[in-house]
């Protein structure tokens, strides 16, 4: 599937898991996980640092969540990502989504790779953002560059 294809299927989805959530609140991750929140998705923050996000229980890890999620985005350091997707596999999440606007992002090749060898779909390229509700001119124009 192409990526667009891929998208699609992830925001279907409505238990979603949003890795890399933190309490200093103003990072991408908790952005997503805003957005997310707010276009009606059951959404569950993940960061092992943090007990609490805005007043809502952060779980430290996807095995911690109260049900599977049926996809997981990640919004963390790529490092990060290859821990995270270990978790996904042990948890059979099969659909991951690896945040990536500008730079780096949260993709890692490894991570990618372990996915590909055991079966999990991954979405290696934009933001939810750009497609998750009203959409902000700055996500609108990264859509465009990215040509989504």
């Amino acid at each position: 599937m192409i990526q667009t294809e891929l998208i699609i299927e992830f925001l279907s989805k409505k238990k979603i898991a949003v890795v890399g959530v933190s309490r200093k609140g103003d990072i991408p991750a908790n952005h997503i996980f805003h957005k997310f929140k707010d276009a009606g998705y059951d959404v569950y923050p993940v960061n092992p640092h943090a007990e609490v996000v805005e007043g809502l229980t952060c779980y430290p890890d996807i095995s911690s969540l109260p049900e599977k999620p049926e996809a997981v985005m990640l919004a963390g350091t790529p490092v990060v990502s290859e821990k995270v997707m270990q978790e996904c596999l042990d948890n059979h999440v099969d659909l991951v989504w690896m945040h990536k606007g500008i730079g780096q992002g949260s993709y890692s090749p490894k991570a990618d790779q372990l996915a590909g060898e055991k079966g999990i779909t991954v979405i290696k390229n934009g933001c939810p953002m750009m497609f998750v509700g009203k959409v902000d001119p700055f996500h609108k124009v990264l859509k465009w560059i990215k040509k989504f």
